[in-house]
């Protein structure tokens, strides 16, 4: 018995300080993890990531960086993709694909990560006066990328380009935390075990998705072509868990089989595969962020909307490209009315595949749209030709969109194919609309409008445009924009499939410019689809004023020329500006329009609401000198409020590919102002006492040259360099989490400005 005792006491003396240790571990892990995540992936996160050195999970670390660029204009065969979690997975096969490690297993001090941060510490940037000549924070800048034998050459010749890049350096705590952590192993954060009710979950979900009968199967493909991007969460206890929606060869209950393909409607290349959720242990970037709820609430509604319904489907469509890039023809047998409720019950998700997504540089698809216009839907009870079953059966032909056929500049020569079908399809658009305006019980009025059904806020949409990034939100956000848009089934379902499901970042730059002169169409298709609204006699002169100076080609639409544009719609105006008063009347009606989340006027204190509000107020070339996005800290004795700026840039239209400077109207600049937190990558932050916000306002409104735009940045800037940088940074990511915790992210600081 003494034996037994003696034995036991052993075991028990040498496991406690094991497990003492590996919490101790794991709590390191943890600390340098969240250290990481604020101060590294804010600037390695998205696909540009410098290196491609991602960090938004641990697997993005291991796999560590490369010469390789993702972004390049002049490409002109498809180039090697790099899909995190995808396109490799183990650090082998990473290692095959060129990637290089940026830790050192058999000596962590000579990791890259390691020495980049020890250089920072050696030769840290001055926290005053400006950022010492050499530093090049131009998002198209050479990338040293380096490997770890050419580190000292390295350290030589770039002493104060420790990491992070450009940015204060860690705190004595922060790199104690760093390296201790590196030296030790840079062990993963354990994951925590899925709870019993997240398996349920799961297993419903997967069930579901994967029933085997022709109708749930091309619902499922429906589904995952819509959702293949999805941050999806499921939630058990007020947790969150991520997952994204992915295809595999191994069935629910087994050890995912992942089929990554380019494209989310390429062959899976087997002939039998299923439809399960990949749990996702990543930290939320803003730009790429798009959350989406799945819950039973959820499934049942899927259920509902297609399953339930009376239609059979009696052959699945194959994935020959011709059938699987136009989801006209491939999901034919789903309702419309289905699919265009599923688009709608998450509209601002649906626009946010273009607008957010893995385009993190998107100046050639994001300059066919306007700095800042709204978006409404057509009602599914409206009688549209979007909409209608038997019109978009007969057109879909005409409804293909352009797909990558030789991945090579070869594929322009089929540019003019889609040209003319996409013309064709107008042409049958404008013949039906005139033919519906001839019907004397056809109605055209405001009810033709989506109002949300009383409760759904996707229903009114603002999108900001950045030069190169955008952003959308719901509700009708800032004053009355230049264009608006209406958006209904056949349109959303294209921009889907063109600038999302078949867009391919790793694509040759034919791809590329396809998209763009085609998303072309669908903009004037949205945009004609709101002048529908308008009184016939103003219809031409609005256009005529988005397209100034626009050549003949490119201001060209079939709608111009359309008897449509000149038939009468069923609205009474009262005002003589219709258009004005159009927006203004759906902003009363539509559900959650109003966007009193964004609304500065609200909550905050008087000083600051006069102030903003007559920074809206002065429309002109000052704004030019400001950045796309900044966001401003107010504070006073008792209150700390944060604002965005949004500058929106003046063009004399948008309608030509190159040369957007010749174009640019800098003296209609204009400003919009929203309370808290409005774009993925912040250009510059300012701090204002709550007593100076006046003068702030006032100074912005005297810009008139990059001096002066210098000597406000001195006066209420926080510089790169800032001793603070790294506090406000902290407290804009907090308060942004505080404020929106399923949506939030981190903010992307490759574009902060470095004057």
């Amino acid at each position: 018995m003494t034996s037994l005792r003696i034995i036991w006491l052993a075991l028990f003396l040498v496991l406690i300080p094991r497990h003492a240790i590996a919490s101790e571990g794991q709590n390191l892990a943890r600390e340098a993890n969240d250290i990481m995540q604020n101060r590294c992936m804010v600037c390695h996160g998205c696909y540009d990531a410098p290196c491609q050195l991602k960090l938004e999970a641990d697997e993005g670390l291991r796999r560590g960086a490369s010469k390789e660029l993702v972004y390049d204009g002049a490409r002109l065969t498809p180039s090697n993709m790099t899909r995190l979690f995808d396109d490799a997975l183990s650090e082998a096969q990473w290692r095959d694909k060129g990637f290089y490690p940026v830790l050192d297993k058999e000596d962590p001090k000579s990791g890259t990560l390691y020495r980049m941060l020890q250089l920072k510490q050696a030769h840290p940037l001055a926290t005053e006066g400006p950022i010492p000549d050499g530093f090049d924070f131009s998002l198209y800048r050479d990338q040293q990328c380096v490997k770890p034998g050419e580190f000292d050459a390295y350290a030589s010749k770039f002493p104060l380009w420790g990491m992070p890049y450009g940015f204060p350096g860690l705190n004595p705590e922060e790199h104690e935390v760093m390296t201790s952590w590196l030296e030790q192993g840079a062990h993963r954060v354990a994951k925590p075990l899925l709870s019993n009710n997240l398996r349920e979950q799961i297993a419903a979900w997967e069930t579901f998705l994967n029933a085997s009968d022709n109708k749930s199967r091309l619902m499922a493909r429906y589904v995952y072509e819509h959702l293949f991007l999805a941050s999806l969460y499921l939630v058990d206890d007020e947790e969150i868990t991520w997952f994204r929606l992915v295809r595999s060869t191994t069935p629910p209950g087994r050890n995912l089989g992942l089929i990554a393909t380019r494209r989310p409607y390429d062959s899976p290349g087997v002939g039998t595969f299923y439809y399960r959720l990949q749990r996702m242990e990543v930290t939320p970037l803003d730009k790429i962020h798009m959350p989406y709820r799945f819950d039973s609430e959820r499934l049942d509604w899927y259920r509902s909307l297609f399953i339930d319904p009376d239609y059979a489907v009696t052959a699945l469509p194959d994935y020959t490209p011709e059938v699987a890039a136009n989801p006209f023809r491939s999901f034919q047998a789903i309702p419309v009315n289905s699919r265009y409720r599923f688009l709608l019950e998450e509209a601002q998700f649906t626009i946010m595949n273009f607008i957010k997504g893995p385009v993190c540089r998107g100046q050639i698809a994001l300059n066919v749209i306007e700095d800042h216009f709204w978006v409404m839907f057509a009602s599914p009870e409206s009688d549209d030709p979007d909409s209608d079953e038997a019109f978009l059966a007969a057109e879909t032909d005409n409804l293909r969109l352009p797909i990558v056929r030789t991945g090579t500049p070869i594929d322009l020569f089929y540019w003019r194919r889609y040209a003319k079908s996409h013309a064709a399809f107008q042409q049958a658009k404008a013949d039906y609309l005139v033919k519906e305006m001839d019907r004397s019980d056809r109605t055209m009025n405001m009810d033709s409008i989506w109002l949300g059904d009383g409760k759904n806020p996707n229903a009114a949409l603002t999108i900001f445009r950045h030069f190169d990034t955008a952003s959308v939100v719901k509700g009708f956000v800032g004053g009355e924009p230049k264009t608006a848009w209406v958006i209904g089934y056949s349109l959303l379902e294209r921009i889907h499939y063109l600038l999302v499901a078949g867009f391919d970042v790793y694509g040759p730059v034919s791809h590329q410019l396809e998209s763009r002169l085609y998303m072309d169409f669908l903009r004037m298709e949205g945009e004609f689809n709101f002048l529908m609204f308008m009184p016939p006699a103003v219809r031409q002169e609005l256009r005529d004023y988005w397209y100034r100076d626009a050549r003949p080609s490119a201001a060209k639409h079939m709608f111009t020329s359309s008897d449509a544009m000149t038939r009468d719609n069923d609205i009474v105006y009262k005002t003589d500006d219709p258009k004005q008063e159009f927006l203004f009347a759906m902003q009363d009606r539509i559900h959650g329009a109003s966007a009193a989340n964004y609304d500065y006027r609200l909550g905050v204190s008087e000083d600051s609401v006069k102030a903003f509000a007559a920074m809206e107020q002065q429309i002109g070339a000052h704004n030019s000198y400001l950045p796309q996005v900044s966001f401003v800290n107010v504070v006073g004795e008792d209150s700390d409020e944060v604002f965005t700026l949004l500058r929106n840039s003046g063009y004399s239209n948008i309608a030509q590919l190159f040369k957007e400077e010749d174009r640019r109207l800098p003296d209609e600049d204009s400003v919009t102002v929203v309370k808290g937190f409005l774009g993925a990558y912040p250009n510059y932050f300012f701090q204002v006492n709550s007593s100076e916000v006046g003068a702030f306002v006032k100074q912005v409104g005297t810009l008139g040259s990059d001096s002066d735009y210098v000597a406000l940045t001195k006066r209420y800037g926080v510089p790169r360099n800032a001793a603070w940088f790294w506090r406000i940074s902290d407290k804009f990511h907090q308060r942004y989490k505080e404020q929106q915790p399923i949506e939030s992210g981190l903010f992307d600081y490759n574009r902060y400005s470095g004057r």
